[in-house]
C-alpha cells in the first residue's frame, strides 16, 4: 500500500494519500522515477497534508516539486505533520 507521494527526489516532504495514524510504517512513491521509500508516521497526518521526511530546524527550507515552498518556523522531527502551524509559505511572502 502506498501511504504518501514524493514528487521529486530532492523533496524533503511527502504528501499523504491516506489519513496517517501515529506509528505507521509507511511506504512512499517517488513519482519522477517510480522508486519507493519508507518513513514512519509519528503523529496523525490528514490526507493531502505533508509528512516530514527529515528533521527540520527553524529556518530550514521545505522543498516540494523540487522547489522551495516555505520555511520552518518551529522544529519538526521526521515523521511529523508539516503544515501552517510550523511552516511559513513562500507563496504570499
Amino acid at each position: 500500500m502506498i501511504h504518501f507521494l514524493v514528487h521529486d527526489p530532492e523533496d524533503n516532504v511527502g504528501v499523504a494519500v491516506v489519513d496517517l495514524e501515529p506509528g505507521i510504517d509507511c511506504t512512499g512513491r517517488i513519482l519522477s522515477d517510480n522508486s519507493s521509500l519508507k518513513a514512519k508516521s509519528e503523529e496523525a497526518i490528514p490526507l493531502g497534508h505533508k509528512l516530514a521526511l527529515k528533521d527540520f530546524a527553524v529556518g530550514d527550507v521545505v522543498t516540494k516539486y523540487a522547489c522551495p515552498i516555505g520555511t520552518i518556523v518551529q522544529p519538526v522531527k521526521a515523521g511529523h505533520h508539516v503544515h501552517t502551524h510550523n511552516l511559513k509559505t513562500t507563496r504570499w511572502a
